[in-house]
């Protein structure tokens, strides 16, 4: 995913001139303070949002020209709110992801449950699988988000704030899980965070917003 001279807002431009690039294998963390564009960058390279001026591209196509049902299987993004279904099991949640995959009717298939099984092994969370999501802690729903968007199966993860409610060592299993689904499993994950301690000691990459701009940092 390559950036250039981008600039994003939603009435006007509140970062500009946005030149990055983020790419497979590597784990990349976006850090600022809070009202600075960090959520609404995340939105923008995930086609929620169009850009105030510049371009995005993936894999060398201009991201307008893709459809959102491609975006969907392309990239996948974790937001900090869960969707109001209180009643809605964490395996029925997690399997959401796989709606990019589904039959027009949306019937799930035997692989469909099989990759969210995965990636609800993956989180750790397997033995909450059939507890209820309005049953949940905050945590525990965090967790449950991050596992629908694996199952997606996406190349590019793009995660806001998905530490913000966890405990310490929660946190650092997490960002460790996304070191190595980065570099073992090539996907490029874009995350973005307020704990620099984390940041210093996990990221291959550090983007940081201040005053309007971007900058970049490689941290390996």
């Amino acid at each position: 995913m390559k950036l250039q001279d981008l600039s994003i807002g939603h009435n006007r431009a509140i970062v500009t001139g946005i030149d990055a690039e983020l790419t497979p294998g590597v784990f990349a963390c976006l850090t600022g303070r809070n009202g600075t564009g960090k959520s609404t960058l995340l939105r923008t390279l995930a086609g929620l949002l169009m850009p105030i001026a510049g371009t995005i591209e993936l894999d060398n196509r201009p991201l307008r020209d893709f459809s959102p049902a491609e975006l969907a299987r392309r990239i996948g993004l974790v937001l900090t709110q869960v969707p109001d279904l209180p009643n809605t099991t964490l395996r029925e949640m997690v399997v959401y992801g796989r709606l990019p995959y589904s039959t027009w009717l949306g019937r799930r298939t035997a692989a469909d449950w099989a990759a969210a099984d995965d990636a609800i092994r993956t989180l750790g969370i397997a033995h909450l699988a059939h507890r209820r999501i309005g049953e949940l802690s905050d945590g525990e729903r965090q967790k449950t988000m991050i596992a629908r968007a694996l199952a997606q199966g996406t190349d590019y993860l793009l995660l806001d704030e998905p530490s913000a409610f966890l405990d310490y060592e929660s946190k650092l299993e997490l960002m460790e899980m996304l070191r190595h689904l980065a570099h073992d499993c090539g996907k490029a994950i874009l995350l973005s965070s307020h704990d620099l301690e984390l940041v210093r000691h996990s990221a291959d990459t550090i983007w940081h917003i201040a005053d309007g701009r971007l900058s970049t940092t490689d941290n390996r």
